[in-house]
């Protein structure tokens, strides 16, 4: 009989890997998003990569190849044509008597295999590496001369004669082909943004050069320095690509830009802002399944999780996220949409812009140039009979007004607020001129959230001296550290030598309760809902920040970093 193939899940669990509990998460994510186990457990950050491969691996007894001990000579590369190795993420070793190995990243992708068999004519023996370093053994040597973006740089900073063209180049930037320099140095520097998990390229004229930076996991990091004189050009291309003006230098203008980035197809919006010494260029990368990362991937704890669940399920009322730009609201609010999106439920949003599409919904994008402004969409879309309406953002008192009204009449409606914490919510609508008592009937539930780096599993560790000052201002006591530690990341090629890979929300979850509906309804100051809230259970973000810290999912340093303002009020 047979030996009975043991599931993915159950060999990473018998390798004490992940737990059954997180494997159960994991599988529901899985569920949920379309998606493999392997996948879900990576992109949820339970497992490496690396894990996963090694334990596909040891699933379909095959070969483990660790691409970064130099086992796969370049040379081998030539032994299949370029565009295969590309196009199909996959690694010739060595080839005899007929017979081709070659490294690939999924055992059960069939149909690239049959295709090496038909192309090549070859039988095809398989071994299994990692997806992101065969495609970093792939960026490395297989490379042509001039093709990196340093290279590229390097090419067009050698043309000493780049001043007296300028002109010239940008007139020929709609005739040019992808061979180009300059378009080959935008194509480059953008395909690598995306490799490297960017959420934004910013694109910046200095008074002697052009400076350009990744924003990684909300971070901004130097990548490189454009010589000035390529400003111009680069400046000229990138508005191009986005479909706009390219004589126009005094006014800001926004832009989008679609292309092909490896297999997937990525947008990207650009705003160009005229600055001192050039327009600066910010080009927004996003990502669809950045905000489809389902309630587990949050990072919640159980407790805020099951109140999240129970309020989003609410037949009415408003539920607000609040947070500065950048903070992850919109994603909060799009996983809650994902999992109410049902075909027996209406749901309409009210965007500016539309940044993510979702299949089920009806989404509004605001513009303002034409008079369909925030309050004008809301209007109508009550007259939709939608169940669910989701608005942008809470800007002003018309809007603020008709998102109550929709809420009184029987309507769930999710917004945002750009506030510090969730008690300041209440306060900040009524100072927009919403009534007080139609604030504490309408509102059922405030989060307000912020986002810390999650350390990179491939080389956390042990922090042998964690700093004492850190600790005792997130109020981590030597109590609190008994049969814990406190872990930080090393710094290694998977994290960039960060130490960090990824991102996780802390969070504030106010529940409107009797005793908060009278505070607001009295127009209570900020301090007393605070203390009213905290007295009904709600956890503030620092304290959320620690539990996360004894967990080992983040550091002390970081905590501090994100949420060090919430300190003050810690101990009201």
């Amino acid at each position: 009989m047979a030996r009975r193939r043991k599931k993915l899940g159950e060999i990473l669990v018998s390798w004490n890997i992940v737990t059954p509990n997180a494997l159960a998460d994991a599988l529901a994510f899985a569920a949920q998003n379309g998606k493999r186990i392997g996948e879900a457990l990576i992109e949820l950050e339970l497992a490496s990569e690396e894990d996963v491969t090694k334990a596909l691996a040891f699933q379909f007894d095959l070969e483990y190849v660790d691409l970064d001990k130099n086992v796969v000579v370049p040379a081998a590369l030539q032994l299949v044509p370029e565009k295969i190795i590309r196009d199909h993420r996959i690694l010739p070793m060595q080839k005899e008597e007929g017979r081709l190995k070659v490294i690939i990243s999924d055992p059960l992708d069939l149909q690239t295999l049959d295709l090496l068999r038909f192309r090549l004519n070859l039988e095809i023996d398989v071994a299994l590496a990692p997806k992101t370093k065969i495609q970093r053994f792939i960026d490395t040597f297989l490379q042509p001369v001039g093709t990196s973006v340093d290279e590229a740089i390097e090419a067009i900073d050698r043309d000493s004669d780049l001043h007296a063209k300028e002109v010239e180049a940008r007139k020929k930037l709609e005739e040019a082909d992808d061979d180009a320099p300059i378009i080959k140095l935008i194509n480059l520097m953008i395909a690598e943004a995306v490799r490297q998990r960017a959420s934004d390229i910013h694109v910046e004229p200095m008074a002697d050069r052009v400076r350009v930076r990744y924003r990684i996991d909300g971070v901004c990091i130097i990548r490189d320095d454009v010589p000035k004189g390529m400003q111009g050009p680069v400046l000229a291309r990138l508005k191009l690509m986005a479909g706009i003006d390219i004589a126009e230098k005094r006014l800001p203008q926004d832009g989008r830009i679609k292309m092909v980035v490896g297999k997937d197809t990525i947008d990207f919006r650009v705003s160009a802002l005229p600055a001192y010494h050039g327009e600066s260029v910010v080009l927004r990368i996003l990502r669809p399944d950045s905000v489809k990362i389902g309630i587990v991937g949050l990072g919640f704890e159980q407790d805020d999780n099951e109140r999240f669940q129970r309020v989003i399920r609410r037949p009415n009322g408003i539920f607000l996220v609040t947070g500065p730009t950048g903070s992850g609201k919109t994603t909060t609010l799009y996983a809650a949409l994902s999992e109410l999106n049902r075909p027996d439920r209406k749901i309409i949003t009210a965007e500016d812009p539309v940044e993510y599409m979702f299949p089920g919904i009806n989404q509004c994008q605001v513009r303002e140039d034409i008079g369909l402004s925030f309050q004008r969409i809301l209007r109508s879309m009550l007259r939709q009979a939608p169940n669910i309406i989701l608005v942008g953002e809470i800007r002003d008192r018309e809007v603020g007004e008709v998102a109550v009204q929709a809420a009184l009449t029987g309507h769930l409606v999710f917004s945002t607020l750009h506030t510090n914490d969730a008690p300041s919510a209440i306060t900040r609508l009524i100072d927009m001129g919403i009534k007080p008592f139609l604030v504490a009937s309408a509102v059922q539930a405030i989060m307000a959230q912020r986002l810390v780096r999650v350390i990179c599993n491939e080389c956390k560790e042990i922090d042998p001296s964690p700093n004492r000052f850190t600790l005792k201002l997130l109020g981590i006591t030597d109590k609190d550290l008994e049969g814990r530690h406190v872990y930080r990341g090393r710094g290694c090629n998977r994290c960039s030598n960060i130490g960090y890979r990824g991102r996780q929300g802390i969070f504030e979850m106010m529940i409107m309760n009797n005793e908060v509906r009278e505070l607001a309804f009295n127009r209570a100051p900020t301090n007393q809902l605070r203390r009213a809230a905290r007295a009904s259970g709600m956890r503030n973000l620092l304290e959320d920040g620690k539990l996360k810290i004894l967990r080992g999912i983040t550091t002390p340093d970081e905590v501090v970093r994100i949420a060090q303002m919430e300190g003050v009020v810690a101990e009201e």
